[in-house]
């Protein structure tokens, strides 16, 4: 890459701080052309924060400024990089962003930088992918995902994997090629073997990619139950806010109301539903037929219960029609005397699955917390500090070569011969390698980088 590119890296709008990054053989010849100031920059002050002013081709200062040079390759692109922090207006940053272009560079493209970064080694493919996520991150939880992507976590796994099975494939090559040479025979048991474990990784990978969409995308979850069970007061409550309105009137919420919250460092698109019943009521009628829509599209269902009162049959209507559905169920109302059954209600949907608790009192909503976070990460599991995938693609890739790995294993076991064998291993590899970027057309690397940011 023999052009210089340069963006505004921080946020548009009106802040502090801007910043203008330029990157390229020539980033310092531009840089230097616009900045004024006692020390010049250049390899003497590589790395050094040097005080000047920017000024245009007639003199006039632009704005007081901050300038920094960055040799290549330890830079964040790999090439020579200058930064220039001004004030964050948008004129001043207009402004010298446009002197950078009239002294040779050319406007970056969007995630051009960070693209440059991965071309020129500096990051793989999966680690470049994670600083959008680091930009995007909406919990604690999915900044430190993020982050464990960005210093290679998913990485070193994925390639430790390759590694073992690429040993596999020319081992099983090299018996076909050569069957009369003296070659450590590669035993059908021993494949197995090693394609029994990489499965393993494979799947623990993609289970957990699970948990990592959720991180990144937050948990879908509708709060359903019969009218005035207390839904909006847990919608309340969990908000800490009173977004919803609460009467002990059936009825009240007529229409969905759609929240995001963080709970336990889990994102969550929280949609309060009107209570589900039939009714004559039109505008009500529209609101159910709402909130079953909703039901259907949230990936969990937080079914509120009224424990002052046994289960009636629309309590049980509801519940036969999550059967299989992913479920928490909240018998609300502990603060008066219980009269549902509990023990018969975790009988029938598990034990675990079952949450007695008193929203007027604030009573078990420590518990649900704890839940949604087994919930999301699995029951003892180390997911919140281990590597996950970070995107759809990479989900993809991994279940694409967890079937290569499975039709691999069957040839396997039934002894099928080797070159069968090492085509479903080659495919495999071939989506592995598309995780970290060692194996990847160039339009696809085009089109990730196209969905970064602009100055990123």
């Amino acid at each position: 890459m023999d052009d210089t590119i340069s963006a505004i890296a921080t946020a548009l709008g009106v802040g502090s701080i801007g910043v203008i990054r330029i990157s390229g053989p020539h980033s310092l010849a531009i840089a230097d052309r616009l900045f004024d100031g006692r020390e010049k920059l250049g390899k003497e002050n590589a790395r050094k924060l040097l005080y000047g002013h920017i000024r245009d081709g007639k003199g006039q200062v632009v704005d007081e400024v901050l300038a920094v040079y960055m040799p290549g390759p330890h830079s964040y692109t790999g090439e020579d990089v200058c930064e220039i922090q001004c004030h964050g207006g948008r004129e001043a940053l207009q402004e010298i962003l446009s002197l950078t272009f009239q002294a040779g560079a050319r406007p970056a493209e969007p995630g051009e930088f960070t693209k440059r970064a991965f071309l020129n080694g500096r990051l793989d493919l999966a680690e470049a992918e994670s600083v959008m996520d680091i930009i995007n991150a909406r919990s604690r939880q999915a900044l430190a995902a993020a982050n464990r992507g960005h210093q290679g976590g998913l990485s070193r796994q994925v390639k430790a994997l390759r590694k073992k099975l690429r040993d596999l494939v020319v081992q099983l090559e090299a018996c076909i090629d050569y069957p009369e040479d003296d070659i450590e025979e590669v035993t059908y048991d021993r494949t197995v073997s090693i394609l029994e474990e990489g499965k393993q990784a494979v799947e623990t990978l993609v289970r957990r990619g699970t948990a990592g969409r959720i991180l990144r995308e937050g948990l879908r979850t509708a709060i359903v139950g019969r009218p005035n069970v207390g839904k909006s007061s847990l919608l309340n409550s969990l908000l800490q806010a009173d977004r919803a309105i609460v009467s002990n009137i059936p009825g009240t919420t007529r229409d969905i109301i759609e929240e995001q919250m963080t709970i336990g460092g889990i994102p969550l698109v929280l949609t309060d539903t009107a209570g589900l019943r039939d009714t004559s009521d039109l505008v009500e009628k529209i609101g159910v037929e709402r909130s079953r829509a909703a039901l259907e599209d949230a990936q969990l269902a937080l079914v509120v219960l009224d424990g002052s009162q046994p289960l009636d049959p629309e309590d049980r209507q509801l519940l036969d029609s999550l059967r299989d559905r992913k479920k928490l169920i909240l018998v609300n109302k502990a603060d008066l005397p219980l009269a549902l059954d509990v023990e018969a209600l975790r009988k029938a949907c598990g034990d675990r699955d079952v949450i007695v608790l008193s929203v007027k009192e604030g009573r078990g909503l420590d518990q649900v917390e704890q839940w949604l976070r087994d919930f999301v990460y699995g029951e003892g599991s180390d997911s919140e500090s281990s590597s996950m995938t970070q995107n759809a693609r990479q989900q993809n890739l991994l279940e694409k070569a967890l079937q290569s790995l499975e039709d691999a294993l069957t040839g396997a076991r039934q002894h099928l011969p080797y070159d069968c064998l090492t085509i479903d291993l080659t495919q495999a590899l071939h989506d592995l390698g598309e995780i970290t970027g060692e194996d990847v057309p160039d339009e696809i690397i085009d089109e990730i980088f196209a969905q970064f940011c602009v100055g990123k």
